[in-house]
């Protein structure tokens, strides 16, 4: 039996549901660390699309499944197909808000928890007219951090998350949508997790419950030594972060990676970003991408970050291994039938973490 799924128009400020929306198609993707994304197909000529009420930038978009908030986000774009007679909404996740604030008084903090940090961010753009997103979430991780901006630099606070959390002791972060006020109104929480801090009980197997549609294999990331570089002192000279891998180094033929980190400042943190890289190249990896069978699962049983075990028996193709999800992709037709696909990384790339 199909979910029933139906689309509410948010005012993106307030969350007040504006009304129902009727509608030919849904997609929307979590993403790992990032905003994430919805399209939603409505009649072009229905009363609902009413253009002094739906506006990109000012309307959201919730996405209900059985009556459990799955997705929101913020309307960005629209397309007419006169032609079709159809209208294309697109959204992204909340995140999306956060790429356009800056921190445009500046910022310092010492040897501050990590989690401070980013409660102080989000604080910050929700009293200078935000989308009130909640931080009662955002629990210590026991990670210090030194994050120094002047007012000049415009310090783009959706960058400054992601560089955040993808540290060496980084997190997880996820905007999880809820009801305030059941059918009326929605809420959003910023929440962070330890890296593979949760593992999925569920075991992919192929042919089973997925369809494993391939696999690739890629060492372009491996890495012996990494160089980081920070921000210019002003006279020419910047500092410099080294990390080397010597046992890698043993069983491979020299390989250097060089990242600019043109806003930090402290040679400790650029140590910690080469660290991230070397770790991000320690082994070459694999990625399948597959499709889970209809009905076995729903799209909130993969959360980004977590990992999951996936079992392929397949000529060259041969894992059983756990990985970290990256993405969840789900397309609803119009008569409610679901299909949905995972991305997956290496789990020792993911939980090692990447350079920002």
């Amino acid at each position: 039996m199909n979910a029933a799924y139906k689309v509410l128009q948010t005012d993106v400020r307030t969350g007040n549901v504006v009304k129902e929306m009727p509608v030919t198609g849904i997609q929307f993707t979590h993403a790992l660390n990032a905003a994430g994304a919805a399209t939603v197909g409505i009649p072009l000529f229905a009363p609902e699309a009413d253009p002094e009420s739906l506006k990109p930038g000012i309307s959201g978009l919730a996405i209900v499944r059985d009556g459990e908030i799955v997705w929101a986000g913020i309307l960005w774009a629209l397309s007419a197909s006169i032609e079709a007679g159809t209208l294309s909404l697109s959204a992204s996740g909340f995140h999306s808000h956060y790429q356009g604030r800056y921190l445009d008084k500046g910022y310092t903090a010492r040897s501050t928890e990590q989690a401070s940090i980013l409660t102080d961010w989000i604080t910050y753009a929700n009293l200078h007219n935000g989308i009130q997103t909640s931080v009662y979430d955002i629990t210590p991780t026991g990670h210090l951090r030194t994050c120094i901006w002047t007012r000049y630099e415009l310090k783009n606070i959706g960058q400054a998350i992601e560089e955040l959390a993808d540290n060496i002791g980084g997190f997880t972060f996820r905007y999880v949508p809820f009801w305030v006020t059941k059918g009326q109104r929605i809420g959003h929480r910023l929440v962070i997790s330890k890296r593979g801090a949760v593992t999925s009980p569920h075991v992919l197997t192929h042919r089973v419950n997925c369809n494993v549609t391939g696999v690739s294999y890629d060492s372009t990331a491996l890495c012996t030594v990494a160089y980081a570089t920070g921000a210019d002192n002003g006279n020419g000279e910047k500092p410099v972060g080294i990390f080397e891998n010597a046992s890698l180094a043993a069983r491979m033929p020299e390989r250097v990676t060089v990242a600019a980190y043109s806003d930090v400042k402290e040679t400790a943190t650029l140590i910690d970003k080469a660290k991230a890289t070397i770790n991000a190249g320690a082994v070459p990896v694999a990625i399948p991408e597959l499709t889970l069978y209809p009905g076995e699962f729903s799209p909130l049983d993969f959360t980004p970050g977590d990992f999951t075990a996936v079992n392929v028996d397949a000529g060259y193709v041969a894992l059983f291994d756990q990985f970290a999800v990256t993405e969840c992709a789900t397309t609803v037709d119009a008569t409610g039938g679901e299909s949905i696909k995972l991305a997956l990384a290496s789990k020792e790339l993911w939980s090692n973490a990447n350079p920002a």
